[in-house]
């Protein structure tokens, strides 16, 4: 669970503000009247407003005078104040990260306060105590925690782990973290690479809304940010706001809304300072597409009409008030379009004052880099913050790093956070080295009791970062998913084994095919049982590129088990099986139909056999299959 900072009422009425930020939110009860801050800024709906003290950093409260007159039946709004200042963000983090340990302890003791009359956390023997000893003490297992304060919605994850999707609880808490995650990284960013008043092209989207049985709306996480008021003032406050008008971005169709989104980019393709999406697959999907349609977008802004492929009557009328005849641009875009050698550096030159390219690069995101990197060109790429559905974990604020280097500083006032080290075994003999995989885990410590160098795991796996220049909160490096592993017997291969393995295999064909996405499975339908590799490539690749592609993956799966097992025969030959161009679009539409949204996608790396209709989807789209012969025939 999150934090935020406490409301506070007005001395005169029932005027409610909370410090976030640089700025207070402030929720007017009915009513009307002036308002206005002590130094004369002006609040949306008037009123005055009057700053007796405040100091957010020592978590003291604000105590308010306001006027107020005539009140009246107007309908409750949410307004906001806002001072919005990078200089302030960043000196507010560099406070919150020296002083981590109080700041996780006060978190912790907000959340018990909070929550204390939920049933579950009555039931564990709290008994009203707020400090982290009793926490350790008493919660022990795993359970689901209920909340203290009514949960607004439901997050769903994209379901690509397990093949199906988890559901989260969501409320405003969550949504003041993202924002205060959001606004923390774009002031670290906008430090190295400074952008102006202008545009985002987003490559964002909204899942399909569903209701649960107790009556909430279930949808992404990213949906329910996108879907709040905040979220589009805070865009707008970090110079990040959408090309695209909301019916593009919550449009009931993917491929329309992908279609106008480029569209809209091409439109404002002057004002545009950066290319986003949640994760880099969206971005790399959207590239992949434009080379498709380049020229029917051309066609659209030439003669100032939409594309009969634009349907849906919301998305059709938005875009079309964006149209105009534009003859020079379709001119200059298509002049770039033919120019352009395999579409290399298409991102600058079709947005000349983009200033960087960003999203999600790590983890499974990572092996889209190369293909980012070719429509990026010169321009950097930044890897965004680091979270997962449950909730946010920390801010890259080194931007400048590589997305493969990039570094997450935890933010210790947004979530009470704790790691379990991980101790390899000192046995080191073959029978043994399935333990050296898992570890032996260590009793949970906080925050600031992690080591450098150590590797603890929180929600996800993570590194504490030698050398970070933070003294208090550390700056976590993601290493992969735990729970994701290849295995037949003693083999344990990680999501970043097989992501190493497919790099270097890809080599010994790059200069004749790509390979567009790729995944796995342990096949134990055999006996022995046997890795199993689906490729797709960009186009047909002979039996000998694809002989040597899958000897390369099965050498370079390099634990002592698989080396071992595949000696003896206990695990049988690698199998590289090529899929029907398209295959992981199908896999794409098929998680989109369970609900998810494409800007939430993550291609699943491991399919195991619960994930039924995507090794289903795999199998079929098979075209041949190739055996390794690397460990002798």
């Amino acid at each position: 669970m999150t934090r935020r900072h406490r409301s506070v009422a007005c001395n005169n009425c029932s005027v409610s503000l909370s410090p976030v930020g640089d700025y207070a939110v402030v929720f007017p009860p009915a009513g009307s009247g002036s308002w206005k801050w002590k130094t004369g800024r002006k609040l949306e709906g008037g009123g005055s407003a009057e700053r007796k003290e405040t100091d957010r950093d020592k978590g003291e409260s604000l105590t308010l005078a306001c006027s107020r007159s005539n009140p009246g039946d107007l309908p409750f709004n949410l307004r906001k104040m806002r001072v919005f200042s990078l200089e302030n963000v960043i000196n507010e983090f560099e406070v919150l990260s020296k002083d981590a340990g109080r700041q996780q302890t006060e978190t912790l003791r907000w959340i018990l306060e909070q929550n204390g009359e939920a049933e579950y956390l009555q039931s564990l023997g709290l008994a009203g105590r707020t400090d982290p000893e009793s926490f350790k003490a008493c919660v022990l297992d795993t359970s689901p925690v209920l909340t203290g304060k009514p949960i607004t919605s439901i997050s769903l994850s994209s379901g690509t782990t397990q093949g199906k999707p988890k559901f989260v609880p969501f409320n405003d808490e969550l949504l003041q973290s993202t924002m205060q995650i959001y606004c923390t990284s774009f002031a670290f960013r906008n430090r190295e690479y400074p952008i102006g008043n202008g545009k985002a092209l987003q490559f964002i989207y909204s899942s399909k809304r569903v209701t649960t049985k107790g009556g909430l709306t279930a949808r992404t996480a990213t949906s329910n940010v996108f879907q709040s008021e905040q979220f589009k003032h805070t865009m707008k406050d970090i110079q990040s706001q959408c090309c695209s008008p909301d019916e593009v971005i919550f449009g009931p169709d993917f491929q329309q809304s992908l279609y106008c989104h480029l569209l809209c980019g091409l439109i404002f393709s002057d004002e545009v300072q950066t290319i986003s999406s949640t994760f880099a697959h969206s971005i790399v999907h959207a590239f992949g597409t434009f080379e498709h349609v380049w020229e029917e977008l051309c066609a659209d802004i030439r003669e100032g009409v939409l594309s009969s492929r634009i349907t849906v009557p919301s998305i059709r009328a938005a875009v079309s008030k964006l149209l105009r005849p534009n003859p020079s641009l379709a001119d200059s875009i298509h002049n770039v379009c033919v120019r352009l050698s395999n579409w290399y550096g298409v991102i600058p030159e079709l947005w000349p004052n983009a200033k960087y390219v960003y999203g999600i690069m790590t983890g499974s995101m990572e092996p889209y880099l190369k293909k980012l990197r070719h429509y990026a060109g010169s321009l950097p790429l930044m890897s965004a913050d680091y979270g997962s559905s449950e909730g946010w974990i920390g801010a890259n604020v080194n931007p400048s790093l590589p997305p493969e280097l990039a570094t997450f500083a935890v933010l210790p006032n947004i979530g009470y956070f704790e790691f379990i080290p991980l101790e390899k075994s000192e046995v080191q003999d073959l029978e043994k080295s399935a333990s050296t995989i898992h570890y032996i885990e260590a009793e949970p410590i906080g925050l600031t009791e992690v080591e450098v160098g150590k590797e603890p795991v929180s929600i996800q796996v993570g590194r504490h970062r030698e050398g970070s220049r933070l003294p208090s909160t550390p700056e976590i490096q993601f290493v992969c998913r735990r729970s994701l592993v290849l295995s037949i017997n003693i083999d344990k291969n990680t999501e970043k084994d097989l992501q190493l393995a497919v790099e270097a295999a890809a080599l010994l064909a790059e200069e004749k095919v790509e390979v567009v996405d790729f995944t796995s499975h342990a096949d134990t339908s055999t006996e022995p049982g046997h890795y199993v590799i689906y490729w797709e490539l960009s186009c047909d690749a002979t039996e000998e590129v694809l002989r040597a592609c899958c000897n390369c993956l099965d050498l370079s799966f390099v634990d002592a088990g698989y080396v071992g097992s595949r000696k003896v025969g206990a695990i049988g030959p690698l199998e590289l099986r090529v899929v029907r161009r398209g295959t992981f679009q199908t896999i794409l539409h098929h998680y989109l139909g369970l609900g998810a949204a494409v800007s939430q996608f993550k291609t699943p790396r491991f399919v195991g056999l619960s994930n039924s209709t995507v090794l289903q989807i795999l199998c079929r789209n098979v075209t041949g299959c190739t055996f390794s012969t690397a460990y002798g025939p």
